[in-house]
């Protein structure tokens, strides 16, 4: 029995949904998404609820139950109020600027690095040292902000580089901690 899989998803009335076939099309205020719905998963839609059916009990089965339910979820939030990243530069001298719909980074390197816009997300800056990413695909939005962050992830001594802004970095002592304790 799969949880998630069977929790029928309420529809907001700013959301329209469309099932044809195994293809399932989220229209909302934010924009449009598409939902392929894997084989042996069937999505029905009965007035304001989506709901997601399985052709058989195997474990491969119940695991595409839930995965079809929650990407159909997360395109459904993501097509009415969207979803977001912050981000935020932590060190001297480290800093973001905006160049057109590109970032150009200054991270402590011998050059700034230029982070080149993906269609379907924005990027905007926020001061010096705040970067916001947004847009209406949960995973997409994730995978841009991760791979800003790659950039420079924060180190564990000093805790300088790129971080989520409800990240915490755990800290670890430098050398002097450890000539103290022996």
């Amino acid at each position: 029995m799969s949880r998630i899989g069977n929790k029928p998803i309420h529809l907001p009335d700013s959301v329209k949904v469309d099932v044809n076939g195994k293809k399932l099309t989220m229209t909302g205020p934010k924009g449009t998404l598409f939902v392929d719905v894997p084989n042996g998963i069937s999505a029905s839609l009965e007035e304001k609820l989506l709901k997601f059916t399985r052709t058989s009990d195997t474990n491969e089965f119940k695991a595409l139950h839930g995965l079809a339910r929650s990407l159909a979820n997360n395109a459904i939030i993501g097509v009415s109020r969207g979803y977001s990243k912050d981000l935020e530069l932590v060190g001297t001298g480290y800093r973001v600027a905006a160049s057109g719909a590109n970032l150009t980074f200054s991270l402590g390197l011998s050059h700034p690095i230029v982070f080149k816009a993906i269609p379907g997300v924005a990027l905007a800056v926020e001061g010096q040292t705040k970067v916001k990413v947004s847009g209406i695909d949960k995973q997409l939005v994730g995978q841009v902000a991760a791979n800003i962050r790659a950039l420079r992830p924060p180190e564990p001594y000093k805790g300088k580089g790129i971080r989520y802004t409800d990240e915490t970095v755990r800290r670890k002592p430098g050398k002097a901690a450890a000539k103290s304790a022996a």
